[in-house]
C-alpha cells in the first residue's frame, strides 16, 4: 500500500494517539501540525498527565507549533487530527488560524470509546438559557469599558 504525504501525517497523528495508550501519558488521541512539508509539531494527548482538561493533542500541538514557530498565527499550517476535534480544539483551531484540519476517527467513534465529545456538539447547538451549564451576564458596560480603551489603542497587536 502507498501512501502519500497527507496519510503519512495522519499515521503519525495516529501512531501518537496509540503511544498514549502504551505510555500512559493520555487519552487515544495525536496531532501533528505540519508546515511546507514539515512536521512542526507531534504530540499526543496529555489531560490526565498533566491534570489539565484543555491538554487535548491539538491544543497540546498548536501550543507546540507556536512555541517552534514564535507566533500565534499558525497561517500556511495543516493540523492533521487521530480524531475530529472536540469544539473546544476546533475553536482552538480556528483561533489559530490554521489552513487546513485533516482527521481520522470521527465523534462517533469517540462515543464508542467512552467520550462525550457529541454532548458538548449537541450543547452547543442549543439556545444558551436550554443548556446544562447556563450562562449569566454581568457588568457588560465595565467589560465595555474596556474593550472601548483596546479599540483606541494604537499600539497593539491584532489577533
Amino acid at each position: 500500500m502507498t501512501f502519500d504525504n497527507k496519510d503519512k501525517y495522519m499515521l503519525e497523528a495516529i501512531k501518537k494517539a496509540e503511544e498514549n495508550i502504551i505510555t500512559g501519558k493520555g487519552g487515544p488521541f495525536g496531532a501533528v501540525i505540519v508546515r511546507n512539508g514539515e512536521i512542526i509539531a507531534s504530540v499526543g494527548n496529555c489531560v490526565t498527565s498533566t491534570n489539565d482538561p484543555t491538554a487535548h493533542a491539538e491544543v497540546v500541538a498548536i501550543r507546540e507549533a507556536c512555541k517552534v514557530l514564535e507566533t500565534f498565527d499558525l497561517s500556511g499550517c495543516e493540523i492533521y487530527a487521530s480524531c475530529e476535534p472536540c469544539p473546544m480544539c476546533l475553536g482552538a483551531i480556528m483561533w489559530s488560524r490554521i489552513d487546513k484540519l485533516y482527521y481520522a476517527a470521527d465523534r462517533n467513534d469517540a462515543a464508542r470509546a467512552g467520550f462525550d465529545d457529541e454532548l458538548f456538539y449537541s450543547e452547543l447547538a442549543l439556545p444558551t438559557n436550554k443548556r446544562k451549564l447556563t450562562p449569566m451576564q454581568l457588568l457588560r458596560n465595565e467589560a465595555n469599558e474596556v474593550f472601548d480603551k483596546w479599540i483606541e489603542e494604537t499600539d497593539k497587536i491584532p489577533y
